[in-house]
C-alpha cells in the first residue's frame, strides 16, 4: 500500500509506547495535537513546546499560537512537492 501522507517533518524511530509518551504532555499541548493537521510525534511536539515556551518567556497561548505557525510553514513548505506547484498555499490555515 502506497502511503498517503508526505511531509518533510523528520521521520524517527517509533516509539515503543507511543500512547505514553502522549499521554505525559501537558494537557493543553495534547489538545493542540489531537487536532493538528501533520503527524507530529510526542516527542518532537514537547521539544518544540519547550522551544515555544523558552522563545515566549511561558506564556502557553503564544507558546501554541509558535506551535501553529510552525506547523502553517512546515504545510506551505510541503505543499508545492505534495498537491503541486499550482496548489493556492494561501488556502492553507494561517497563523
Amino acid at each position: 500500500m502506497t502511503k498517503n501522507l508526505r511531509t518533510s517533518l523528520r521521520k524517527n524511530r517509533r516509539s515503543a509506547h507511543p500512547m505514553a509518551e502522549f499521554d505525559r504532555l501537558p494537557c493543553e499541548l495534547r489538545k493542540w495535537l489531537a487536532s493538528a493537521d501533520l503527524p507530529w510525534s510526542a516527542k518532537s511536539t514537547l521539544r518544540l513546546w519547550h522551544k515555544a515556551l523558552s522563545k515566549h518567556n511561558g506564556n502557553r497561548d503564544a507558546a501554541l499560537s509558535y506551535l501553529t505557525h510552525c506547523e502553517v510553514s512546515k504545510m506551505k513548505k510541503d505543499a508545492p512537492e505534495v498537491w503541486g506547484a499550482s496548489y493556492p498555499i494561501d488556502d492553507l490555515r494561517s497563523a
